[in-house]
């Protein structure tokens, strides 16, 4: 896996609670986007250390249509705070793409596409899989869903990496904890995604939950790019599922034509990416856009 650790501060929940909430219709703007694509839900995971969120929504189809429909800000992470509780952080990239959403979410947002927050681990012994009770998880989740209304973000995806689970004497994971979390911000979050990058304890509990879990997810993915095969969570239909995983910067081109290929062949209605880079790399997603939607890409 190619993914980077992400290392920062977001403010806590009592700050994230005292700042003013983006009312949920003004979250995003209505789509300018008229024409539209028959095929899977495209996704764009974005390392903002590195590359601009807003470069998502330069990609469209010979038709016009948007070339991706997520856009995922990757990535926030689960910190322990002094009492050992899981605190919601962001570096100063992630921070400045919230503060900056003017420029960076609400453009796409105004497309159509939807942005999500990805969260993953801090090497702390804290994540999503090892919330010791059921009002740790929810503790958690309110913090979530606090942020998500703050910066008007569509969703949120869950990431079971980087945790070091055992830390400090912090707890193993438990077969509970992902479900907890995943019900209370479905709560906390109604209408707004929740996906699962599919790796990790997290996904060894969510294969053996029940439906009712699963059900309560949008999304889920293969983790590990440049391969193909599908989540396993009872609930969740192929129609939310990628089976494949493209690194758009270290997959093959060949590679991710194939996987389109497959996942087009075996009705799969999501399409996974990540790294998705700055500049112009429209020759490249026009080698699964072809596949995928019968259309080229362009970059404007």
């Amino acid at each position: 896996m190619q993914k980077k650790t992400q290392i920062g501060i977001l403010a806590a929940l009592a700050a994230v609670l005292a700042a003013p909430m983006i009312p949920a219709a003004a979250s995003a703007a209505p789509s300018t986007a008229s024409a539209t694509k028959s095929g899977p839900t495209s996704i764009a995971y974005v390392e903002v250390n590195n590359d601009q969120l807003a470069n998502v929504g330069h990609y469209r189809l010979a038709n016009g249509a948007n070339a991706f429909d997520v856009a995922i800000i990757f990535a926030a992470n689960i910190n322990r705070d002094a009492d050992g509780d899981a605190v919601l952080y962001a570096n100063e990239n992630v921070q400045r793409t919230l503060d900056d959403a003017a420029t960076q979410i609400r453009p796409l947002q105004a497309k159509g596409i939807k942005v999500s927050l990805s969260i993953l681990g801090n090497h702390q012994g804290t994540g999503i899989a090892n919330f010791p009770t059921q009002a740790a998880a929810e503790d958690f989740a309110a913090q979530v869903s606090a942020t998500v209304a703050r910066y008007g973000l569509d969703g949120v995806d869950l990431d079971d990496e980087y945790s070091d689970y055992g830390t400090d004497g912090t707890p193993q994971p438990n077969q509970q904890s992902i479900g907890w979390l995943v019900s209370a911000l479905r709560a906390d979050m109604p209408g707004k995604l929740i996906s699962f990058y599919d790796i990790g304890p997290a996904s060894d509990a969510l294969s053996s939950s029940s439906s009712t879990i699963g059900s309560q997810l949008d999304y889920a993915w293969n983790p590990y790019y440049g391969t193909y095969s599908a989540p396993s969570i009872p609930g969740l239909g192929k129609d939310r599922l990628s089976a494949a995983a493209v690194d758009i910067q270290n997959t093959p081109r060949s590679t991710a034509v194939s996987l389109a290929q497959r996942s087009k062949a075996d009705g799969y209605g999501v399409f996974m990416t990540y790294n998705l880079p700055d500049g112009d790399v429209s020759s490249y997603v026009s080698g699964f856009t072809n596949v995928l939607y019968g259309q080229t890409t362009i970059h404007e």
